[in-house]
């Protein structure tokens, strides 16, 4: 069984394919990627792939069983027809099984709503294609944050409009994990499965934190109003936008929702303290 995973070059995308080669074997993993001497460290076969080309894709998926598509990056308008891209060219090809990487979130009421909603978009068309299919909703990556760190022990405190919303946080790690075994194992075909751990407060992060790096973060909560114009200013208006929506939606609830990791993955999802732990250790 040949699985291509798209975007092979980004964090998502190759800790899919490391977790793959775990399970099926280096030579039946195709790793896919716009620039493939970004993904060559990865030990497999590299083809080129760029969401804007159908015609890499109906290249890139010669030979190939079952392929994970990782969402795009680009702006909301252009990310359907770039995933059609992939979804066509893989019925062109015959490929028996496509995997997306969806997201858990708000289709209205929030400045991340437009991402959540073109990601449904495409969790239809998947739907659609006649292929067999899974859907995996991503909770938000842990990973930022941490990286983020020493800005936060700069600032003494971790900042955001969040208040006291819960969010699910998962990590790249997990979602590796959860994605080999929904692309290999026939008992996840037309599930759609919410893939986020338990869910904590941006206060319960700080102390997480503390605890595993010994700081003395706090969490302060500002105006959704003042956070989006901080973050306009620091990241330019569309991923600033998209950041300061990511905090609204969880200080409505918006990732606060049941987890189907354990469904998916046949494990439980790693505790947000263990996550923290794991972070730094791999550092």
């Amino acid at each position: 069984m040949k699985i291509a995973v798209t975007s092979a070059s980004g964090k998502l995308g190759a800790s899919i394919v490391q977790h793959l080669i775990q399970d099926i074997g280096k030579e039946n993993v195709i790793g896919i990627a716009r620039t493939p001497a970004r993904a060559e460290h990865l030990g497999v076969e590299i083809r080129k792939g760029d969401y804007n080309n159908r015609e890499d894709f109906e290249k890139a998926l010669q030979g190939i069983d079952a392929v994970l598509l990782v969402s795009g990056m680009d702006e909301p308008q252009k990310r359907i027809i770039q995933h059609r891209n992939v979804i066509e060219a893989a019925k062109i090809n015959g490929v028996k099984k496509i995997v997306y990487t969806s997201i858990v979130g708000a289709e209205t009421g929030n400045a991340f709503s437009p991402i959540v909603q073109t990601n449904r978009q495409t969790e239809e068309d998947v739907i659609a294609s006649g292929m067999d299919y899974v859907i995996g909703r991503n909770g938000i990556y842990i990973e930022p944050d941490l990286e983020y760190l020493e800005t936060y022990i700069e600032d003494g405190e971790i900042r955001n409009c969040a208040g006291e919303g819960k969010c699910t946080y998962t990590s790249r790690q997990e979602l590796g994990y959860a994605y080999s075994k929904m692309l290999t194992e026939e008992k996840h075909n037309g599930q759609t499965y919410n893939l986020v751990g338990e869910a904590i407060t941006q206060s319960q992060l700080a102390d997480y934190i503390n605890e595993v790096y010994g700081t003395k973060l706090t969490f302060k909560s500002v105006s959704e109003e003042d956070y989006l114009a901080e973050r306009q200013a620091a990241l330019g208006d569309f991923i600033g936008t998209i950041i300061a929506g990511i905090y609204q939606g969880i200080k409505n609830g918006a990732n606060d929702v049941p987890s189907d990791f354990e469904k998916a993955a046949g494990s439980p999802h790693t505790t947000a303290l263990q996550m923290v732990k794991a972070f730094k250790n791999k550092s």
